[in-house]
């Protein structure tokens, strides 16, 4: 895997050169710089919070953890990383650059962070530039000391490079290949743990060790939910003490390779009987809609087709008294599936440009589906995730009771089921002209 993803890098870097190249003459820069990001210090006190760089800089260098570093890219030349290596002993400075990326840059080694600037103010009058003519890309608050608020992060340019980063290249693809593998074995732990009865900070703390990642490293906050605390979307919580009967297991976790995420859920129930054979039925729904994914695919035809079939398990475990049909044209079937179908994937987890056409213009979600977060028609290159879900939600459930016909749903079937939470099972998929390649289903088949 290194070296497929490293063979690679060549070609990701001359096609960020051209993309970013482009942009800047059809918005009419004549270069960019691109801060990674500056630590957050914590209120009235002396440590900073997890760093994590700016996407836009990480689209272009592997530099995970690397504060107050910039590039110029100027359109015609090598772009120059200000490579920002303090002398310090209070904390551990970055290391040296690797030639496997390094080579493709100019490197200034600096002690100064703010080294860029003088670099500029220098160089501009000498290359027929003045600083208008730079946009300033990224949050840190010392791009504000130089440039006006007009040059920070302007929405023409930033809109093209989101479009252009919506089509993984082939470097990206295979850094997302190996976070894939990375989780799928964290996974697999992690549904080790559940069957031995741990609690969720324990199953969290084994996902940890599989994969090697600290907290800080995760693309997200794992979600590490047992019964019914998978029925909470964004369950925030690890309980440190395991349930007196543990019932059912969802998690959703990643992992990051060279800042490309994975985004995986999985659910399990402990025994044999109607919720396991709800997870099953599930399953195979999932893989029919990720078999639809292809080029040319309208995302938001997909969704819709989820909530049918979806109400069709409805229908079918007589969770609902009203045919399939009825449930999603009156909105019944967002009562037990109230999110939207997936996201792009990418530095960031819910990566960037899922609701815009090609040309910026915003595509509206379908009426009555207010969460989901891409309503693209779908393009080769494209990696998204594939994430139908089945929940038994209280205040929705209750919302249903009160303001639609509480005949509609068997609630005797719904007591049931309630305490084991709910369902999802979410893929990674790379789309292609002829279909999909499913990294994470790939990823698992191969431990």
């Amino acid at each position: 895997m290194e070296q497929n993803y490293q063979s690679h890098y060549p070609t990701h870097v001359a096609d960020q050169q051209k993309r970013w190249e482009r942009a800047l003459e059809a918005e009419d820069f004549m270069a960019a710089l691109i801060h990674s990001g500056s630590p957050i210090q914590s209120f009235m006190d002396d440590y900073e919070y997890d760093f994590r760089p700016n996407p836009h800089f990480l689209s272009w260098l592997p530099l995970t953890r690397h504060a107050d570093s910039a590039l110029l890219v100027v359109p015609g030349q090598k772009p120059v990383l200000f490579y920002y290596q303090p002398e310090d002993y209070w904390h551990l400075p970055p290391a040296d650059p690797e030639a496997w990326w390094a080579d493709h840059f100019e490197i200034e080694v600096v002690r100064d962070p703010l080294q860029w600037q003088k670099r500029l103010k220098k160089d501009l009058p000498d290359a027929d530039l003045k600083l208008g003519d730079v946009a300033a890309i990224g949050d840190s608050p010392v791009l504000g000391e130089l440039f006006d608020s007009k040059w920070l992060n302007p929405k023409g340019l930033i809109t093209r490079i989101h479009l252009t980063r919506t089509r993984k290249t082939p470097y990206e693809v295979a850094c997302m290949d190996a976070s894939a593998r990375l989780a799928a074995r964290a996974h697999v732990e992690a549904e080790r743990a559940f069957m031995e009865g741990c609690s969720e900070y324990e199953i969290h703390m084994r996902y940890l060790a599989a994969c090697r990642h600290t907290d800080a490293q995760l693309p997200y906050h794992n979600i590490v939910a047992l019964n019914a605390n998978s029925a909470v979307l964004h369950y925030q919580h690890r309980e440190l003490r395991a349930p007196d009967q543990s019932l059912s297991f969802l998690i959703d976790a990643g992992c990051t390779f060279n800042a490309y995420t994975s985004d995986i859920t999985r659910t399990y129930a402990r025994q044999p009987g109607e919720f396991a054979e709800l997870i099953s039925a599930m399953d195979a729904m999932q893989r029919e809609l990720t078999g639809q994914v292809c080029a040319g695919l309208d995302y938001k035809g997909l969704h819709l087709l989820a909530h049918r079939r979806i109400a069709e398990l409805l229908e079918t475990f007589k969770l609902i008294k009203v045919p399939a049909e009825e449930a999603v044209v009156t909105g019944l079937s967002g009562v037990f599936y109230p999110h939207g179908m997936g996201h792009f994937l990418g530095l960031q987890t819910h990566d960037v440009a899922g609701l815009i056409d090609n040309d910026g213009n915003d595509i509206d979600r379908p009426d009555g589906h207010p969460f989901l977060r891409l309503t693209r028609e779908l393009e080769a290159g494209n990696v998204l995730t594939i994430e139908p879900g089945l929940y038994f939600i209280e205040p929705l459930l209750k919302k249903w009771r009160d303001e639609h016909d509480a005949n509609d749903i068997n609630w005797s079937k719904v007591d049931e089921l309630a305490p084991y939470g709910g369902i999802r099972i979410e893929d990674n998929v790379v789309v292609t002209e002829g279909g999909c390649d499913n990294l994470t289903r790939r990823a698992f088949a191969e431990l």
